[in-house]
């Protein structure tokens, strides 16, 4: 059963956010300009009105300063103190182009990038308060995007054109851009006659924590998988059915058992928790990982540098042959939460793995993961 939260907002909740500090603090978004911040007893703290009355899209904390929270509406970000939220530290105007759909600051804290509906992202440098980058390789709206963790110079997004791009800042090119319709054609199956299939239209991309795999949620219900090597190329891709309508949310969990939990919500209602490390996909990785130590074990009793290099190899042949395998997982739990998921939160509420959804009501609804 869902805990309801009450009476932090008057319209319908867009996004949560949850700050990486011991005491997490918890805050959603909403349309109208409305910020809440919450006790985890699900208690509204204090409200705000942000400026102009725009959608509250997005909410990302400073991995370098868990207090400061930025929130997107219209074509600005503020910045604010969650100590103390009567108003925006500061504004910051003009960031997006148009609209902007997600913000994410880089683990520095130094750096936030912004997708808009232009395709733009852009790229602020938080102590010059001033656009640095503007990445131009989208040919729709760019709906998500993240920076990966222990990499502060390395940016993923995604959008509604299906496509995935890898960034490098500050290059303005992408290291790589990778087509969800490829996958929807080779792995989609076979069309029955009548079927109509929707378009892998990318509407949230996350990243593991150890920065590896990379899950894409799509208009078509599958969750798109993409793992990157240690030297940022893309090795190896796969894709399962998650939900029967849209799949609008793909986050994971990181204070789980393993980095591979996913939790993915979609317009069918449904919220649903993953094990990726049971996916060939991440199974491969953790092998080939395996086999590598193994590898430089023995690299180092052997006398001659010919032997190691016939094993390194070796274990590339063997990852390569296993690119192609990929498993079906089913959830390992999910809830029929009953509305269009907006957004899918993981949190550690009064010390206990949680889920936080938000969907077009005012009230967010919690759900416990304890028994995972």
């Amino acid at each position: 059963m869902a805990h309801t939260w009450a009476g932090g907002h008057s319209t319908a909740v867009l996004c949560a956010g949850v700050s990486s500090e011991s005491e997490s603090v918890v805050v959603t978004g909403a349309e109208g300009g409305e910020l809440t911040l919450w006790t985890h007893d699900g208690s509204p703290v204090s409200k705000l009105h942000l400026s102009a009355g725009d959608d509250v899209t997005s909410v990302a904390f400073s991995p370098s300063s868990p207090c400061v929270l930025y929130a997107s509406h219209g074509r600005m970000v503020s910045a604010l103190d969650t100590r103390n939220l009567k108003t925006a530290v500061k504004e910051l105007t003009d960031v997006g182009e148009e609209e902007i759909n997600c913000v994410s600051v880089n683990p520095s804290g130094a750096l936030l990038a912004a997708a808009d509906d232009s395709g733009a992202v852009r790229v602020i440098d938080l102590q010059q308060e001033t656009v640095i980058r503007t990445l131009r390789k989208h040919h729709n709206i760019c709906s998500s995007l993240t920076f990966r963790p222990h990499r502060p110079q390395s940016l993923v997004s995604a959008g509604l054109d299906m496509q995935v791009m890898l960034w490098n800042l500050p290059k303005v090119r992408p290291l790589w851009t990778y087509s969800l319709q490829h996958t929807q054609g080779e792995d989609a199956g076979p069309q029955r006659a009548g079927q109509m299939f929707n378009p892998p239209l990318a509407h949230c991309v996350d990243v593991t924590s150890c920065g590896d795999v990379l899950a894409c949620a799509a208009e078509d219900g599958f969750i798109h998988l993409l793992r990157v090597s240690e030297d940022s190329r893309l090795r190896e891709r796969g894709m399962f059915k998650a939900h029967c309508q849209g799949a609008s949310q793909a986050h994971f969990i990181g204070f789980l058992s393993h980095p591979y939990w996913l939790a993915t919500g979609g317009n069918d209602g449904l919220v649903a928790l993953w094990d990726l490390s049971e996916d060939a996909l991440v199974a491969n990785e953790r092998k080939n990982k395996s086999r590598k130590k193994k590898a430089k074990a023995r690299a180092k009793e052997a006398s001659g540098a010919q032997h190691q290099k016939q094993q390194m190899s070796s274990e590339e042949a063997e990852a390569g042959s296993a690119s192609e395998t990929h498993g079906k997982p089913e959830p390992k739990r999910s809830f029929n939460h009953g509305e269009k998921v907006n957004w899918v939160c993981p949190a550690m509420l009064k010390g206990k793995p949680s889920l936080l959804v938000t969907d077009q009501s005012p009230n967010p609804s919690v759900y416990s993961l304890d028994e995972l």
